[in-house]
């Protein structure tokens, strides 16, 4: 009896130092205050809405380093930093050659014209001919009646009256109609960014002097030209006599990197520490288009500012048993490329990943509610969420799969559990008015300390076991009520320098998907309307109804396709 109780006492013994291990050290939440100033640096002057690739991104990513060295954090990051860099797009810049001539006087590269930063690299001469706006749409046509082939179509830039055409649908015009380049008369000669999408086709803005100096053997100037449109409200293509043109277009490209930002709070406990818990978010956003910034205050200041404020609070707290990971990721904005390129070189092997928090957009509670997805993602991950949620006091609205559009869905194909914290979309998301002042701090403070509480949780313990699942099931088009339902085309596209619409995204099975559209063309025209956001697409489906047939004009690798494309009901 002596011998059994002694052998009890010592068990128990040997169980304490465990327990206590598993437990680690306690967690203090973040405050307000400092979520709030987080968030204001990273929307602050110099960062010009922290696109990748960018300057703006690029003093974003400095900061961020800042802040997880000045915590005490380990780099996670290549040779001994905290950047984990990646190519994230080819920058061009014009190259040596490049020259335009008119009846054989050589032109001011960037004063007089500007080359287009998606024309063919190749050397054209030929005789100039005038091809009005450029347009072919709505029974008018300014490429009839004129031949333009192994020629140079010189266009007005705008349309007639009542009429939208593009940048894009000129050059595609043009190069149906058998030109060799084209010419395009405007007051402003734009940059290679903004004029990046491709077509087949040597391209180029030159301004009006250089225009009429073109036009000067035929006696004609650009302002008699526009009036003559303006007075027939009928094209007046015509061959200009003694107007010839030599041009040659040469670029240079140049990757552009962007980075990931890792630091490191390695576990203490033996047993635990070669595993690790990821707390992420991407700190990149939208850049600068046509003059506006896109600060990205909730769209994701507001997550960045949630990771690295925990990265502080459990540096300061101590070792918890497993390793933590910070993670903040680059170029999410532009198909969760900056995640995608971890999980194929993490700081921690993703087989020893036990699993990865995601907080994206947790900016605005509102009505005091957070969702949190992913909770069947792994065994026990429902039960440590409501655990938190009750010692908390915060309400969640909990969805079983880990599926969406953000950085959790890398991790979570690569075999590791998720959890995916989000506050909901609003009228300013990917806006320029998406700005610090509309932030609720006080909510994030709570967000900050239920994502403090969960990490707690499953930084010692068992590992939650990863759980496959299925894709969720679309709502089909049918199912929906015809009243009120949202028309949906199943793509997506982000703001961008350059004209069209770059799709980011397909949907699997959407209308878009069936008619044969892939991630990265450029979408020109919808029905009727020129597209050069994705406004213009919204307001292009506007009017459309689910089952409506709309004819789809669209870039893909420089040269233009059509196709038929049944909207359906938003999911």
């Amino acid at each position: 009896m002596i011998r059994r109780r002694f052998t009890l006492v010592l068990l128990a013994l040997l169980l304490l130092p465990s327990a206590a291990a598993f437990a680690g050290p306690a967690v203090t939440p973040p405050g307000e205050a400092e979520l709030r100033a987080t968030i204001e640096a990273l929307t602050g002057p110099g960062m010009d809405g922290r696109r990748s690739g960018s300057a703006g991104g690029d003093l974003a990513a400095e900061r961020i380093a800042g802040w997880l060295k000045a915590a005490g954090l380990k780099p996670g990051g290549e040779h001994g930093s905290f950047f984990q860099s990646f190519v994230v797009t080819t920058a061009t810049r014009i190259a040596p050659g490049t020259a335009l001539a008119v009846n054989g006087r050589m032109l001011d590269l960037g004063h007089d014209w500007a080359p287009h930063g998606g024309s063919l690299r190749e050397s054209v001469s030929g005789e100039a001919v005038f091809a009005g706006y450029g347009v072919s749409a709505a029974g008018w046509d300014d490429w009839a009646g004129v031949d333009v082939r192994d020629r140079v179509a010189l266009v007005l830039d705008g349309a007639p009256p009542g009429i939208s055409a593009s940048r894009l649908e000129k050059l595609i015009g043009a190069r149906r109609a058998g030109a060799r380049a084209l010419l395009l008369v405007s007051d402003t000669l734009p940059t290679l960014d903004a004029t990046a999408a491709a077509v087949r086709i040597v391209s180029a803005t030159v301004t009006p002097a250089t225009a009429d100096a073109l036009l000067a053997p035929s006696g004609a100037s650009v302002a008699q030209l526009r009036e003559t449109l303006a007075q027939r409200r009928a094209p007046a293509s015509t061959a200009l006599a003694g107007a010839r043109v030599e041009i040659r277009v040469a670029m240079e490209t140049a990757d552009r990197n962007a980075v990931n930002v890792i630091g490191v709070l390695p576990g203490h406990d033996p047993a635990l520490a070669d595993e690790a818990l990821v707390l992420g978010a991407h700190y990149d956003h939208l850049g600068v288009t046509n003059g506006a910034v896109y600060p990205g205050a909730d769209d994701n200041a507001s997550g960045t500012s949630v990771v690295v404020a925990l990265a502080r609070a459990f540096a300061a707290a101590g070792p918890p048993p497993r390793t933590l990971v910070f993670a903040l990721f680059g170029a999410e904005e532009i198909g969760l490329v900056g995640s995608g390129w971890y999980v194929k070189a993490p700081a921690v092997p993703m087989a020893r990943t036990a699993a990865m928090l995601n907080f994206d957009m947790v900016g605005r509670l509102r009505d005091g509610t957070l969702t949190i997805a992913g909770v069947e993602s792994g065994v026990t991950l429902r039960e440590v969420v409501n655990d938190a949620l009750r010692a908390t006091g915060l309400k969640a609205s909990l969805r079983d799969s880990p599926q969406g559009p953000s950085d959790h869905s890398q991790f979570y194909g690569a075999g590791a559990p998720v959890l995916f914290f989000h506050t909901g979309a609003h009228a300013d998301y990917h806006k320029p008015s998406d700005t610090a002042d509309k932030i609720d701090a006080a909510g994030m403070a709570r967000i900050a300390a239920l994502g403090a509480a969960i990490a707690e949780r499953l930084a010692g313990g068992t590992r939650p076991a990863y759980v496959a699942l299925s894709q969720p099931a679309r709502e089909r088009p049918e199912a929906a009520s015809a009243v009120g339902a949202r028309v949906f085309l199943g793509v997506g596209g982000q703001p961008g320098e350059s004209d069209g619409l770059r799709l980011s995204q397909v949907v699997g099975g959407s209308g878009a998907d069936k008619a044969g559209l892939r991630q990265g063309d450029v979408l020109v025209r919808l029905g009727e309307r020129s597209l050069n956001s994705f406004d213009d697409l919204l307001t292009a489906l506007k009017d459309r109804k689910p089952g409506d047939e709309v004819r789809v004009l669209y870039l893909r690798d420089g040269l233009d396709h059509e196709t038929m494309a049944t909207l359906g009901t938003r999911p």
